[in-house]
């Protein structure tokens, strides 16, 4: 009774954790109550849908509008992920429109890159369209691809009878420096435009050198293409090069614009989590468009929803834990608890041997395998024709086979030492027959089904989800659970059970005298390939400028080795704490299994 009673009090924490993650994070992005948050979908032009976030500042109407700015995610994000950006703009009184780029979020799934990067453009027009917004101050900025798409929003800007931009900050992208000939040019005419140049950014902000030879992207700055932008697409000055963090004013057809690029000592991936970028932003759109309540740059309050989108994560960890084992004790799922906490198991020093070199393999195998095997599976144009989600096709291929590598790491050290020690592992939870693997898969869906209700209460009511930086749990419509079966979800289910089944079944044995560090080594292990993954490729861009894969597709299949650093250590933790309580390791698999699928799956791109 104890127990189950400590369960009760952890699923009580749980629940507040999210509620207060709610209310703190929706306090904060509307600036105490001050600004409306509106969920939108509309018709575009030609002819999908598109969805967005639509912030408006009290006081904001037809007699009185504001400035106009549109914010995009990048590749495989979507617009939550700009809560930085939307939350400073919208209290400082900007009408702000965060958009969820074609095939990303709620928008419409569709069938190319080329319709993808026009969805800022349709924003504008969406945005423009609304009496209380100034139609003659509407910015844009986009992270990544969505800073590409504000470059082709501004292309076809130009050729409106009335251009409706007056503002664009690149983030993380680059400008439109020359023409076909390759001569520099100013596409941008009037307009305002800053780039936010990150110095270690894994896909832009490269020049090439007098030799020919390609520069790092930490000296984008001293090379002709950023000098160009900074002389407004002129042929620039080499020998009095114009600086980073400066506005450069200048008259341009009778109008004076200004040109900023802002250098930040960050990585592409951390510039919307960034304090410095979103200072920048704040910075840039002051001097374009005035701001309806000035604020300086540096005052920011983003990161105090950060903490509290954190804080349900937590919430949602704690839950998953306390509401599975709290259900095995009810009369219906009760055959599949167990009467006793389940403690490590003593093992010689042989066994240890064959612990020790199932760790280590495993760690090698997933390592070495990650960047062969995503380069081969994110050929783009092949895998767009099969797979709608490419990016989650490498990923979940690789988690497959780890899960492979992992039985037959299981299947060698079973007959080499476990079944000459005369040791049953049946007891250890591997056999699951009957009613009982029945009703583990209903209870496996029951609380994935029920974990997933809170996220989209949070989303229905306070238009707020769970994450942090590039880990988001948040709500999705019906096609991505269709799009999502096959072949993710098998691939992902493979691996978190048979993850969840080394780590109880096999691996859950005495190491030192302390309990814990038993779970503490295998979290380690889960954890090593990635880990090794970024150390590498970050440890080399910092020494010598570049990546140590630095072409394509490599730099962009080390983005999703930061989620899977936390991923893999943190659900080998949530699977033993209901594995010791259950001594049925399939339960937690399925249940990890099952979660990390959505989050990938509906934080990334789907093709039509």
């Amino acid at each position: 009774m104890l127990k189950k009673n400590k369960m009760k009090r952890l699923l009580l924490i749980s629940l507040c954790l999210m509620l207060i993650s709610m209310v703190g994070a929706s306090f904060v992005q509307t600036d105490k109550y001050s600004v409306t948050v509106k969920d939108l979908r509309f018709e575009t032009s030609a002819g999908f849908t598109m969805s967005g976030l639509l912030f408006v500042p009290d006081g904001v109407s037809s007699e009185n509008p504001a400035p106009g700015i549109v914010t995009s995610h990048g590749m495989f994000n979507n617009r939550e992920m700009q809560d930085a950006n939307f939350t400073e703009l919208a209290r400082r009184g900007y009408v702000v429109l965060a958009m969820d780029m074609p095939s990303h979020g709620h928008s419409e799934f569709v069938k190319s890159v080329d319709i993808v990067v026009t969805g800022m453009s349709h924003a504008v027009e969406m945005l423009a369209k609304l009496d209380y917004v100034d139609s003659s101050k509407i910015g844009v900025t986009g992270h990544s691809m969505g800073a590409m798409s504000a470059n082709v929003a501004v292309a076809i800007d130009n050729h409106r009878p009335e251009p409706l931009i007056s503002a664009v900050l690149l983030n993380s992208a680059d400008a439109e420096y020359v023409d076909a000939d390759g001569n520099y040019q100013n596409v941008y005419g009037t307009r305002d435009v800053g780039i936010i140049a990150c110095q270690y950014d894994e896909f832009f902000m490269r020049d090439v050198d007098a030799n020919g030879n390609v520069t790092p992207p930490r000296d984008y700055i001293k090379h002709k293409n950023a000098q160009s932008f900074l002389y407004f697409g002129n042929e620039p000055d080499m020998s009095n090069p114009r600086k980073a963090e400066t506005i450069y004013k200048e008259e341009v057809d009778g109008e004076e614009a200004i040109r900023v690029i802002f250098n930040p000592e960050i990585i592409h991936p951390w510039s919307h989590f960034s304090k410095r970028s979103t200072a920048a932003t704040v910075k840039f759109f002051e001097e374009s468009l005035g701001a309806p309540k000035p604020i300086s740059e540096n005052n920011q309050v983003w990161q105090i929803k950060e903490f509290f989108n954190l804080v349900g994560l937590v919430g949602v960890v704690l839950f998953v834990i306390s509401f599975t084992v709290l259900m095995v004790k009810t009369p219906f799922f009760a055959e599949l608890s167990h009467n006793e906490i389940i403690g490590p198991r003593p093992i010689d020093k042989k066994g240890k041997k064959f612990l020790y070199g199932s760790l280590i393999l495993g760690a090698a195998f997933g390592t070495i395998s990650y960047f062969p095997l995503l380069g081969v599976c994110n050929s783009f144009t092949f895998t767009r024709e099969i797979f709608q989600q490419s990016m989650m096709w490498g990923v979940s291929l690789w988690a497959f086979l780890c899960g492979l590598f992992s039985i037959l790491s299981m299947l060698v050290c079973y007959n080499l030492y476990w079944k000459k020690e005369n040791i049953d592992v049946n007891e250890f939870g591997i056999k699951l027959k009957g009613s009982k693997l029945l009703k583990t898969i209903i209870l496996s869906l029951i609380v994935v089904v029920v974990t997933y209700s809170f996220v989209f209460f949070a989303d229905y009511f306070f238009k707020t989800d769970f994450r942090i930086w590039t880990i988001a749990m948040k709500a999705f419509g019906s096609k991505i659970v269709f799009v999502s079966l096959f072949p993710y979800m098998i691939f992902f289910l493979t691996w978190y059970i048979t993850s969840s089944v080394a780590t109880n079944s096999f691996n859950f044995v005495q190491i030192g005298k302390k309990k814990w560090i038993n779970i503490l080594l295998l979290s380690i292990f889960s954890a090593l390939p990635p880990l090794i993954l970024l150390i590498l490729q970050y440890g080399t861009f910092k020494v010598t400028g570049f990546m140590f894969l630095n072409a394509e597709p490599y730099n962009m299949v080390t983005t999703p080795l930061y989620p899977i650093l936390v991923y893999l250590p943190l659900t080998t933790i949530i699977s033993r704490a209901i594995y010791k309580r259950t001594n049925n390791p399939y339960l937690p698999g399925i249940i990890n299994g099952l979660i990390i699928t959505l989050i990938s799956c509906s934080n990334s791109l789907t093709w039509l």
